[in-house]
């Protein structure tokens, strides 16, 4: 398993996106043009790698949200080994594996050392598996103990980036896959015992044990603030696990619990490392009414984990009410726009945010004028096109919890804005952003005492959980809006 070249891109929100490392390897290059004969497709220069992989992501232009070479119905992409086209015709990069995490994006394309016509399967190739667990060891790596960019840590470790490559990737080809992490060590020898490495895992851990769980819900919505429309929610929740527990097959056991008044979970899927399930897990589903029977927990997950992250479980949640509810009012005077936003924070969510904002886009309009707006709480920003109004409301709602903004937009810019089918005439939205620590809207959590690690040594054990939002929708209830029913 080799790789024919790296790449290590930070952006910021999909812009200011650049090449902060890429590293390519003649000798394996040379392997590839050998093997793909009439087939070979040189790599290009980082610009257009850079360009074509954030066109791919989704990153480039977040004001398209269709682009053919993406998004035609005839491609099946399979994530996370991107196809990159490189050529006027059918000249393609592939598999170019991409491992995202915030701003930071790691890739690697592998070498394929099997014919290409027919493409064989993903699952057949060891440069993709292989390259996902050496992806993940160098995202790892980069970011630090904290697990979240630090600019001093990355600039640190993308200084010593080259001789920790020259220690665990000479020649394009990895040496100890895991050991990313630990650049001096190169190899670690197998652990006496019977018990058979199993061909899935590619190596295992020595040293401290650590078990880290971090459970997100992620809540979707779209309020019309009409009577004659329903609102309609969801919420969907991951647990991500990341165990280092010494062994060929370590025993771990991860249990998560509700409230006493708490929704069943419902809609529960887990990761193949599950080896037993309680049979009330299996049969909760998604149903209109629940009844007194309804299995409330505690679900309990035993397992024997891989060594790269992994999504433990995912499950869906029925609330009484979204986090915030909202009314918009937009209407149109002359050449103004008057504008009327009221937000309430639900009484049961932490009123405490990482951050949370509105954003009020004005499409299939001219370029806003003068924007004069008053709110209660935070502060407004107009983004540098000047068709969409940032209201950053920081960290916490007042003591009411209710927000207000009222104000009048002129619009008398030279040049028109965005369009949108949709947003016609006064049909316009408010979108909410927000991300909420320590908190889930289900009240469910990864029980810190009862997860249980068999090993020889005493783990330690890293719960969080967090609340965000995705698609959160707020219509303007003057005009006309498109009737979504969600669906997870």
């Amino acid at each position: 398993m080799s790789f024919r070249a790296l790449w290590i891109i930070t952006h910021d929100k999909g812009e200011n996106a650049s090449v902060r490392f890429s590293r390519r390897f003649a000798t394996v290059e040379h392997r590839a043009k050998r093997l793909g004969g009439s087939l070979y497709v040189a790599v290009p220069e980082d610009s257009s790698v850079l360009r074509l992989l954030l066109t791919e992501l989704g990153l480039s232009d977040p004001h398209k949200p269709f682009v053919l070479l993406r998004d035609d119905c005839r491609r099946c992409p399979k994530t996370p080994a991107f196809e990159l086209r490189v050529g006027p015709g059918q000249e393609t990069l592939w598999p170019l594996v991409v491992i995202t995490h915030g701003s930071l994006i790691v890739a690697c394309l592998g070498l394929v050392d099997v014919p290409l016509e027919p493409r064989p399967p993903l699952a057949n190739l060891l440069s993709v598996s292989q390259g996902i667990t050496f992806l993940i060891g160098l995202q790892n790596f980069l970011l630090g103990s904290g697990g979240k960019l630090d600019n001093e840590v990355m600039a640190s470790r993308l200084a010593a980036l080259p001789s920790v490559l020259l220690q665990v990737c000479p020649f394009g080809t990895p040496l100890d896959v895991p050991s990313v992490r630990a650049p001096a060590t190169s190899s670690v020898p197998a652990p006496a015992g019977n018990q058979k490495q199993p061909a899935w895992k590619t190596g295992f851990h020595r040293g401290r044990a650590v078990v880290n769980t971090a459970l997100t819900e992620t809540v979707r919505s779209m309020q019309y603030g009409d009577s004659s429309r329903q609102d309609t929610w969801d919420v969907y929740g991951t647990v991500m696990c990341k165990c280092e527990v010494e062994g060929i097959l370590p025993d771990v056991t991860v249990t998560l619990t509700l409230p006493p008044n708490g929704s069943p979970l419902q809609d529960i899927l887990v990761h193949h490392c599950v080896t037993s399930l309680d049979s009330s897990i299996l049969t909760a589903c998604s149903v209109d009414n629940f009844d007194g029977s309804s299995f409330s927990g505690p679900y309990k997950f035993p397992f024997s984990p891989p060594l790269e992250p992994f999504r433990l479980c995912g499950y869906t949640s029925q609330v009484p009410v979204p986090p915030i509810l909202g009314s918009y009012q937009l209407k149109e005077e002359q050449n103004h726009l008057l504008v009327s936003v009221t937000l309430k924070l639900h009484e049961s969510v932490k009123n405490s945010f990482e951050y949370c904002e509105a954003h009020l886009p004005f499409f299939n309009r001219p370029q806003m004028g003068s924007v004069d707006v008053k709110v209660s709480c935070g502060h407004v920003d107009l983004s540098k096109e000047k068709n969409l109004v940032v209201w950053v409301l920081g960290q916490k709602f007042p003591k009411s919890r209710e927000v207000t903004m009222e104000g009048r937009i002129s619009l008398s810019g030279p040049a028109a804005g965005p369009t949108d089918p949709i947003c016609t005439d006064l049909t316009a939205y408010v979108k909410l952003y927000f991300k909420v620590p320590d908190t889930t809207l289900s009240g469910c959590c990864v029980d810190q005492h009862s997860v249980q690690v068999y090993s020889s040594a005493k783990p330690k054990i890293i719960t969080s959980r967090e609340l965000q939002s995705e698609d959160y929708f707020i219509w303007n209830s003057t005009s006309t809006a498109p009737i979504c029913q969600m669906l997870l």
